[in-house]
């Protein structure tokens, strides 16, 4: 019954999350906006590059690498692509300047691809130049499998001709089994995710053990490889495996890194590096705070207690 409970509330806080009208009135609403930014806090970096950028020190002070990312989906015209283009752009030259040791990471229908392939390959170009004589790396998101063609398609094409452009696979699809063949083709890092977004039943893993080895299997075949890769994945068992595996191909250091969202499981993050092996922390930070803050409780929605201790603390 407690699972069933969690699961529902988890599908609750997605369509939340997705809810134009409850978003529209908390940004409308200052009492409830700020109360709930109090919760988002723990899992954003801020709501500008500046307050991000401030975070990002710290935890390279720690030791740790960083990604950032301008927080935006589905931008519906050309001039809001562009714009957000160029906010990927000066996060390349910020890199730079200030010596950060941080990757960038964006969403592609973020900078155009909802509009076109042509605006997406355009602007993703424009941000590797940008991002190219400081060699910094700039990692592609999963997108709804609706869009996983255009996502594939536009990164392959990127590939072709810069080196540090990256991209994530997720697991639980079916289609990645074949999708993973032509992606470790070429050298540029793979970043492996479970997978998060609604499917058919038809088209992806449920959660659980057969997803959770069919991680390690695409895992294990990068490691033996030594083919960069992005451990990313909070599941406490997959990264003691992934340990297990790193034990057993011995790859350089420089091969693999394991990657945690800000604010969750930190603690878990803190242990791996502990041991020596790379650990990233992975920032978001922009206005759109209210659909990643949904997404991150709808994970484990116990956290919801946290997020009320948060607001009234």
């Amino acid at each position: 019954m407690d699972q069933e409970l969690i699961e529902l509330g988890a599908k609750a806080l997605k369509k939340a999350a997705l809810n134009e009208q409850a978003k529209e009135y908390l940004l409308n609403n200052a009492t409830l906006f700020h109360a709930l930014k109090k919760a988002a806090d723990r899992y954003i970096g801020g709501e500008t590059m500046e307050e991000t950028i401030a975070k990002v020190v710290l935890e390279n002070e720690k030791g740790y690498k960083c990604s950032m990312e301008f927080m935006g989906e589905n931008t519906i015209t050309e001039k809001e692509a562009n714009a957000a283009t160029e906010e990927f752009i000066e996060m390349a030259r910020q890199i730079e300047s200030q010596n950060l040791y941080s990757t960038i990471s964006l969403d592609l229908s973020h900078i155009g691809l909802a509009i076109s392939k042509d605006l997406a390959l355009a602007n993703i170009t424009r941000i590797l130049e940008a991002a190219a004589p400081n060699h910094t790396e700039v990692i592609i998101s999963a997108e709804g499998v609706n869009r996983t063609d255009d996502v594939l398609e536009t990164y392959m094409a990127a590939a072709k001709d810069y080196k540090q452009v990256s991209i994530t696979m997720q697991a639980y699809l079916h289609r990645s089994k074949d999708d993973f063949q032509e992606l470790a083709k070429l050298p540029n890092r793979i970043r492996l995710v479970k997978g998060a977004f609604d499917t058919p039943a038809h088209l992806s893993l449920s959660r659980g053990r057969e997803l959770d080895e069919t991680y390690l299997n695409y895992l294990d075949a990068l490691l033996s490889q030594g083919h960069l890769c992005s451990i990313a994945t909070h599941d406490h068992n997959i990264q003691q495996e992934a340990l297990r595996l790193i034990s057993k191909h011995q790859p350089s250091k420089d091969i693999y890194e394991f990657e945690s969202l800000y604010g969750i499981q930190m603690e878990q993050l803190a242990a791996i590096k502990d041991k020596g092996h790379p650990a990233k922390v992975y920032f978001v930070y922009g206005k759109e705070w209210y659909l990643y803050l949904c997404n991150r409780i709808a994970e484990y929605p116990l956290n919801i207690f946290r997020a009320i201790n948060d607001i009234v603390g």
